[in-house]
């Protein structure tokens, strides 16, 4: 499936995947934060937490999506965050965040394909969070992500090999192109990028991945 299919689905998407972060508090929104959410709670916190200090940096948020990290990033202090989506909806939803959140003037966000789309500097930190998952080639991007960041990436991948893992696959087989990984492949996978240094978690039902350049 190609990248317009996928950039297609996630427009008509937006809604229902912004939605995903809410809490109602009702018994069943409970039931699928501890099956489906686990993994996203932990790979926010964790990317907050991995980009500090955060004080007057600048962050690249790749697949920014409805932009839950680039604004929070920026109420905690970064001095610029851009954010890249190839779904111009979730760049909509994205805007009106920063906007409410206060922080308008320090976000940025665009529609481009970041497969080549030309950026004009680097960053402090790049968060790639919920983006490899449909990445048919993620070498190339991988290396792009480093070579565009100064101090810290962050990337989140799906884990292959399990019940739920095949159990999303079915439910996107006609949406868009879904790829799951094992520990191996990412160990493999980074060694593009040595020799900086590369620390690969297992959170949940993903992993997650952060590359300290060197």
């Amino acid at each position: 499936m190609s990248k317009n299919k996928t950039a297609k689905f996630f427009d008509t998407y937006a809604g229902r995947f912004d939605a995903i972060y809410g809490n109602d508090g009702s018994i069943l929104n409970n039931v699928v934060n501890r099956l489906w959410r686990k993994s996203m709670k932990l790979r926010y916190l964790r990317t907050l937490e991995g980009c500090q200090p955060i004080e007057g940096k600048t962050i690249l948020d790749i697949g920014c999506g409805p932009g839950h990290f680039s604004t929070a990033l920026a109420q905690r202090g970064a001095k610029k965050v851009l954010g890249v989506d190839f779904a111009d909806s979730m760049i909509q939803l994205a805007k009106e965040r920063a906007e409410q959140g206060g922080v308008v003037d320090r976000c940025e966000f665009r529609t481009v394909d970041f497969h080549n789309y030309e950026f004009r500097e680097r960053f402090d930190y790049s968060i790639v969070m919920g983006f490899m998952d449909y990445i048919a080639n993620p070498i190339s991007v991988i290396a792009r992500v480093v070579s565009l960041t100064r101090s810290k990436a962050f990337f989140s991948f799906p884990e292959g090999g399990t019940l739920l893992a095949w159990q999303r696959k079915i439910r996107y087989r006609n949406r868009c192109e879904l790829f799951l990984y094992s520990h191996k492949q990412l160990e493999d996978l980074f060694s593009v990028v040595r020799p900086h240094n590369v620390k690969v978690e297992k959170i949940s039902r993903d992993f997650f991945v952060t590359v300290s350049v060197a």
